[in-house]
């Protein structure tokens, strides 16, 4: 598997940061990227990808939670967590990448 680059990682954040923004605008979400960010950041193991799932959920259909599933996972692997130094998850696997 090829990991992304320094440079792809962070181009992948800011187009996750733009299809969420446009996700809460789209569910009337009263939450906001901040909050979204904030939860990643200090994940603690304990339902952290599902507070976040529940910030979009309006009943919608298989195939629009389908899609809020995915880009919640790629914002939980593009998104900085303080328990990895804050890196994302992502950028640790490139960190041990290039150490081998």
């Amino acid at each position: 598997m090829k990991l992304p680059t320094r440079q792809q990682i962070l181009k992948r954040r800011m187009e996750i940061a733009k299809e969420l923004l446009e996700l809460l605008k789209k569910t009337e979400s009263d939450f906001g990227l901040e909050d979204i960010r904030d939860i990643i950041y200090n994940e603690d193991g304990q339902d952290s990808l599902t507070d976040i799932i529940a910030m979009f959920d309006t009943g919608q259909g298989a195939l629009e939670l389908e899609n809020i599933l995915e880009i919640v996972n790629d914002a939980w692997n593009y998104f900085p967590h303080k328990s990895l130094d804050g890196l994302c998850p992502t950028e640790k696997l490139l960190e041990y990448q290039q150490k081998k």
